[in-house]
C-alpha cells in the first residue's frame, strides 16, 4: 500500500467548517465549555508555581509557618480543577449529542427526498454505514476532542508565558524539541489522514456487503455459493484490516515519539536547572516549576496530535455524511403545479423518450392511451422497457421528450404527491415492514379505521388465513415479512392497495412464483381490487392478462404491437408467437 498521499487540505477545512456550523447552534453552552477550560487550564499551572513557590519560600529555608494555609489552596486549586473538567466534560457530551442528533435526522430525512436514481446506484448497506457508523464516529470524536483540542492549545499558550517569565532562558532550551515534534508529526499526518478515509470507506463497502449477502442467504445456498462469498467478504475484510492497520500503525507512533521527546526534554531541563542553579541563576523552586511544566509543555502537544487523528477519521465520516446531504434531491414541483382531488385514471403518452443514462434511450416514442378503469398490459421481453414505462407513470423518473398527460394535465404540472396518493402498487416482491398485521394493511391509509382495515382484507381474500394467525390481524410481523408465505404478502399487499383505494393501480408481476390455489385466490383479490380502475399489468404468463382492454407489446423501447388478446392472435406477430411459446410449454409440462 502506497501512503505518500496527503490530505486534501480543502476538504477537510470546509468538513472543519460544517461541522463547526452545527456546534455554533449551542453558542451559550459552548460559552461556558470554553470558561471552564480556561478555567481548568489555569488551575492546571497554578498548582505546580504552588509548589515551586512553596519549596522556595518554606522548604529550602525550613520554614513551615503558613504552609498549612498553602496546602489547603493547593488543595482547593486541584478540587476546582476537578470541577472545572467535570463540567466541561458534561456539557461537551450534551453538545455533542444534539450535534449528531440533528446530523442524523437530516441525512435520514434527506434519503426520502432524494430521487429513486439515487438508490439505483448504491449498496443499501453501504447507506446504512453512513447513518450509522460515520455519524456515531463523529459523535465519539465531539464528546472528547473539542474539548481537548481548546484545552491542549490554552495550556500551550499558559505553559509558554509562564516559563518566559520565570527564565527566558531555560524556556528556549526547553524549546529545542519542539521542531522535532512537528516534523514527526506531520510525517505522520501526511499519512493518517487518507488511511482513515480509506478505512471509513471500506467499512461502508463492507457492511454492503453483508447486508446484501445476508438478504441473499436463500440464493446463496440453493446455489452452493458460500465458499465464493465467504473468499469475496475475506478480500473486503482485508482491504479494511489494511487501512485500519497501518492508521493504526501510524498513529501508535504518536506517544511513543512524544513520550521520547519528553524525557528528552526533562533531562536536557534538569540537567541545565541543576547547572544554573549550581551558578546561582535560578532557584531550585523554579527548577522543579519548569520540570512539571516542561512535561506539561510536551503533553498537549500530544494530545493535540492523538486528537488531531482522530479528528481526522471523523472528517472522514463527517465528509461521507455531507457527500449524501449535497446530493441533488428530487426536483422540486413547477411552482404552478396542481393537486388533483379527483382522478379518473385517463393515462396518455405522447411520444416519450426517456435514457437512464442520458446516453441511449430505454424507451423511445411511446404513444398509448388508456382510459379509465381501463386494464392496460405490457409484455416483452426482459430489458424490453416494461418497468420504465412504469417509472414513468409514477414520476420516479421524468421523460427526456414528450409528455404524459393524467386526466388531460401534464404529469410534469402535477404535484407528485398528489399523482401518487391516487396510485397504489402491488408488486412482485411485497414489502412488509416490521409490524402488526393491521399497520401494515393501514399504511395503504393511515387514518382508516380498524373495520375499513379488515374489510379491505376480506376484500383481498386475505382474511381467513389472518383471523387463523396467532393473534390475528395484531400477529406482530418480522422485516419483510418473513414467517409467511410469499402468497400470504402478497395478499397483505392487495389489502393494503385496496384500503388505499387508487384511481390508477400498477401491477408488476403480482401472481409469479405462487402456487396455483393461491394465484386463484389472488387473481380474485385483484379483479376486485381492479373494477373501475384504470391498471397497469406487467406479466409474462400471458394467461393473466387476456382479459386485459389493451395489451402492449414492448420490444427494445418501443411499441411494436397494441391491441385486445384476440386482436393481436389474429394479427399473428410478435405476441402471437409469444403465446403459442408458452402454450407449448405448458402442453409439455401437462404432459
Amino acid at each position: 500500500m502506497k501512503h505518500e498521499n496527503k490530505v486534501d487540505r480543502g476538504s477537510f477545512t470546509r468538513t472543519v467548517k460544517r461541522i463547526w456550523k452545527y456546534l455554533s447552534v449551542h453558542k451559550g453552552l459552548l460559552s461556558g465549555v470554553l470558561l471552564m477550560v480556561v478555567m481548568s487550564s489555569a488551575l492546571g499551572l497554578l498548582g505546580p508555581y504552588i509548589i515551586g513557590h512553596t519549596i522556595d519560600t518554606h522548604l529550602a529555608v525550613k520554614s513551615t509557618d503558613g504552609l498549612g494555609w498553602i496546602l489547603t489552596g493547593l488543595g482547593a486549586v486541584y478540587l476546582l480543577h476537578s470541577v472545572s473538567l467535570w463540567l466541561q466534560n458534561y456539557w461537551m457530551i450534551g453538545i455533542a449529542q444534539e450535534t449528531v442528533y440533528t446530523m442524523r435526522t437530516q441525512l435520514f430525512a434527506k434519503l426520502h427526498w432524494l430521487p429513486i436514481r439515487f438508490f439505483d446506484k448504491r449498496q443499501y448497506g453501504e447507506l446504512m454505514s453512513r447513518v450509522t457508523n460515520d455519524i456515531e464516529n463523529v459523535s465519539s470524536t465531539l464528546n472528547s476532542s473539542v474539548i481537548q483540542i481548546f484545552s491542549s492549545i490554552l495550556t500551550l499558550i499558559g505553559t509558554l508565558s509562564v516559563m518566559l517569565w520565570l527564565s527566558p532562558l531555560l524556556t528556549v532550551i526547553t524549546m529545542i524539541i519542539v521542531p522535532l515534534m512537528f516534523v514527526g508529526m506531520k510525517w505522520i499526518t501526511s499519512r493518517t489522514g487518507r488511511l482513515y478515509k480509506e478505512q471509513q470507506k471500506n467499512l461502508g463497502d463492507l457492511n454492503g456487503f453483508i447486508e446484501e449477502t445476508i438478504s441473499g442467504q436463500k440464493i446463496i445456498k440453493t446455489f452452493s455459493q458460500e465458499q465464493k462469498v465467504i473468499s469475496e467478504f475475506l478480500v473486503k475484510s482485508e482491504n479494511l484490516k489494511q487501512a485500519g492497520y497501518w492508521a493504526q500503525v501510524y498513529t501508535g507512533f504518536i506517544p511513543k515519539l512524544m513520550n521520547m521527546l519528553n524525557n528528552l526534554s526533562f533531562t536536557i531541563v534538569a540537567a541545565a536547572g541543576g547547572i544554573f542553579a549550581l551558578n546561582g541563576m535560578v532557584s531550585i523552586g523554579t527548577i522543579v516549576i519548569f520540570t512539571e511544566y516542561a512535561r506539561q509543555f510536551t503533553r498537549p502537544l500530544n494530545d493535540l496530535s492523538n486528537q488531531f487523528n482522530t479528528l481526522l477519521s471523523a472528517v472522514a465520516g463527517a465528509d461521507r455524511v455531507f457527500d449524501i446531504l449535497d446530493e441533488q434531491e428530487e426536483a422540486s414541483d413547477e411552482k404552478q403545479a396542481i393537486e388533483l382531488s379527483m382522478v379518473k385514471g385517463e393515462v396518455e403518452f405522447d411520444e416519450v423518450s426517456f435514457s437512464y443514462d442520458g446516453d441511449e434511450d430505454t424507451v423511445q416514442h411511446i404513444s398509448f392511451r388508456a382510459s379509465p378503469g381501463e386494464s392496460v398490459a405490457l409484455v416483452g421481453p426482459t430489458g424490453a422497457g416494461k418497468s420504465t414505462i412504469i417509472n414513468l407513470i409514477t414520476r420516479f423518473y421524468e421523460p427526456d421528450k414528450g409528455r404524459i398527460l393524467i386526466d388531460g394535465h401534464e404529469s410534469r404540472s402535477i404535484k407528485r404527491e398528489s399523482l401518487r396518493s391516487h396510485m397504489a402498487f402491488v408488486l412482485q416482491d411485497s414489502f412488509l415492514f416490521e409490524g402488526t398485521v393491521r399497520e401494515n394493511i393501514r399504511y395503504g391509509r393511515l387514518d382508516a379505521s380498524d373495520e375499513e382495515v379488515e374489510q379491505a382484507a376480506i376484500a383481498a381474500n386475505a382474511y381467513n388465513f389472518i383471523k387463523r394467525m396467532p393473534d390475528g390481524f395484531d400477529t406482530l410481523l418480522r422485516q419483510d415479512g418473513s414467517g409467511i408465505s410469499q402468497g400470504q404478502r402478497q395478499l397483505l399487499s392487495i389489502s393494503r392497495a385496496i384500503l388505499a383505494d387508487p384511481s390508477i393501480l400498477i401491477l408488476d408481476e403480482a401472481t409469479s412464483s405462487i402456487d396455483t390455489i393461491t394465484e386463484l385466490k389472488i387473481q380474485e383479490g385483484l379483479k376486485r381490487l381492479m373494477k373501475g380502475r384504470t391498471s397497469f399489468i406487467i406479466a409474462h404468463r400471458l394467461n393473466t392478462i387476456q382479459q386485459s382492454d389493451q395489451i402492449l407489446v414492448i420490444e427494445s423501447g418501443r411499441i411494436i404491437e397494441k391491441g385486445s388478446h384476440d386482436e393481436l392472435l389474429r394479427k399473428k406477430g410478435f405476441y402471437h408467437g409469444l403465446y403459442q411459446n408458452q402454450f407449448k410449454r405448458h402442453a409439455a409440462r401437462a404432459l
